[in-house]
């Protein structure tokens, strides 16, 4: 069975939302632990760059795999 577009565009927007999430909260885990204090509005500045950049490779990763699926 084939995925719609519009159940692939929620899976992923689901994966964006849960990766970004997931980014915020490691750092503010994370960061402290090693030395690193930063406010919630600078995690989730950060978290924007590390999603911005797991958008790109995910989807470069994608086009490359297609053109050698042939």
């Amino acid at each position: 069975m084939s995925q719609t577009r519009m159940m692939s565009g929620i899976e992923a927007a689901t994966n964006v939302i849960i990766g970004y999430v997931l980014a915020v909260l490691m750092q503010l885990l994370i960061f402290p632990a090693v030395g690193l204090d930063l406010s919630l509005r600078q995690a989730m500045q950060i978290g924007v760059a590390f999603t911005a950049c797991s958008l790109i490779r995910s989807y470069a990763l994608r086009r490359v795999f297609n053109r050698l699926r042939g």
